[in-house]
């Protein structure tokens, strides 16, 4: 389970990463324009704090995979982390609408790829935590 740990905190320092590009490639100076400035604000800060909780995440399994695994301790993080990736992997499919990736090749492959990614980071979190 460690080898598991480490390859999903790889994965979610990458995906911490590209929080980045977000602004630019949902064209967010656009988009969010006629917005108040709070929540056009809010919209970048919510989404740092999000990279930032992320790549914490990816570090966390990153240094410490074997505390994850064989510490009590380790395992109750495990246990919220899997529920946290849980409540990811429900919002993919009931907190965005299909009409968004429906009959669209690139989205209903990102939705496709993204879903299996929450599934496996949730999987392995709840193995962990199951000792």
């Amino acid at each position: 389970m460690e080898v598991q740990l480490k390859i999903i905190g790889g994965l979610l320092v990458v995906l911490a990463l590209l929080h980045a590009g977000f602004p630019r490639y949902f064209k967010w100076s656009d988009e969010l324009q006629p917005l108040s400035p709070i929540n056009r604000q809010m919209m970048y800060v919510h989404t740092l704090f999000v990279a930032f909780t992320v790549l914490l995440m990816g570090v966390l399994c990153l240094g410490f995979a074997a505390e994850l695994v064989h510490t009590p301790l380790g395992r109750v993080v495990a246990l919220g982390l899997g529920i946290f990736w849980l409540l990811r992997l429900l919002i993919q499919f009931f907190g965005y609408s299909a009409t968004l990736w429906r009959g669209k090749y690139f989205e209903t492959t990102v939705h496709i790829v993204f879903a299996l990614l929450w599934t496996y980071i949730t999987t392995v979190f709840f193995l962990v935590a199951m000792g």
